[in-house]
């Protein structure tokens, strides 16, 4: 306000104007030092920002958060999540939540369905379960194609991946071969989860899957959240790195998709592994506290013998106490 009525008064001195509003012209002058290094500040941050979306371009506000901690550090920037809300979305780099599903399973078969194993477990060391999911993506001039991944339902960790141009078992059995080369033997006790479809419960699938002494588990319905890990990551890789690269054919995609995996498991941060990357989550001996919150407000749980809403009847002398 003191600045404007200066622009606007060139003639009347400073001195004046700070009186008026029962200031000092040193306060005034810190103020306006104070906002000008705040509008520095801030613009060192959103500089920064740009360069870590050139990779991770649909990062969130509080994994961000995560990655500046060091760059804050160094120049001595306070910012907290809410202060580094508020410059992002004065930038226009927030980022909008995208929500969409399309079904690449199909379960309607007369092959066997395992049972679900990990329903009821604790799942908090990393080797316990895999997960494995089969996604699609569209390219620009090549049409779909699809990635089978599989991985560590602990650390997060994609432990293998294949891309296909069919959903054919083999391409599900290829990114299985290449997790299974990644760990050498797999951990004693290992299950595999994953939905009902076809390609899960092959009999090739099987059969390599009980050849390395893997227990198998799957999905009781046709539910996506009952294989919720997989379908979150299958999201991310899509999200915030395939989809923003403009991919148009099979061969660059194939590139791409090595690449989102490398920046997934060695770059990106987790709050459901207390902001650790999946690759130092996964070396970890377990134990990781989730920071994620459930922003939805929980619905009481309703029970049918008690619960009922009985109707009143209003032609009698019940007293409603209102």
């Amino acid at each position: 306000m003191i600045r404007e009525m200066k622009d606007s008064y060139p003639h009347i001195a400073l001195v004046r104007f700070c009186r008026s509003f029962g200031v000092t012209r040193q306060a005034y002058y810190q103020h306006f030092w104070n906002a000008q290094a705040l509008g520095i500040e801030q613009e060192l941050v959103v500089k920064e920002v740009l360069a870590i979306r050139r990779d991770h371009k649909r990062l969130g506000t509080r994994k961000m958060l995560v990655k500046l901690d060091g760059f804050l550090h160094r120049h001595a920037i306070k910012m907290g999540r809410d202060a580094l809300f508020d410059v992002l979305a004065d930038h226009g780099l927030l980022v909008k939540r995208l929500r969409k599903y399309v079904h690449t399973t199909r379960s309607t078969h007369w092959l066997r369905k395992w049972p679900n194993l990990i329903k009821d477990m604790a799942i908090n060391k990393p080797g316990q379960v895999w997960v494995s999911d089969i996604t699609y993506f569209k390219t620009g001039k090549e049409g779909y194609v699809y990635i089978t991944l599989i991985t560590d339902a602990y650390s997060h960790k994609i432990m293998g991946h294949h891309l296909s141009t069919d959903l054919e078992t083999a391409s599900c059995i290829q990114a299985l071969h290449v997790a299974l080369r990644a760990v050498g033997k797999p951990p004693k006790g290992l299950i595999h989860h994953s939905d009902r479809g076809v390609q899960y419960c092959s009999n090739a699938y099987v059969e390599v899957l009980q050849e390395h002494g893997i227990a198998i588990s799957m999905t009781e319905n046709g539910d996506p959240l009952e294989n919720a890990i997989a379908e979150r990551i299958n999201g991310i890789l899509k999200q915030e790195y395939l989809d923003q690269w403009n991919l148009t054919t099979m061969a660059e995609t194939v590139v791409a998709l090595d690449r989102a995996v490398l920046l997934y498991n060695s770059d990106r941060p987790h709050n459901s592994i207390a902001n650790h990357t999946p690759d130092e989550a996964h070396k970890g001996p377990g134990g990781l506290t989730r920071l994620w919150k459930n922003y939805y407000p929980q619905r009481p749980a309703v029970n049918p013998e008690q619960d009922i809403v009985r109707p009143v009847n209003l032609s009698s002398d019940t007293t409603l106490n209102l």
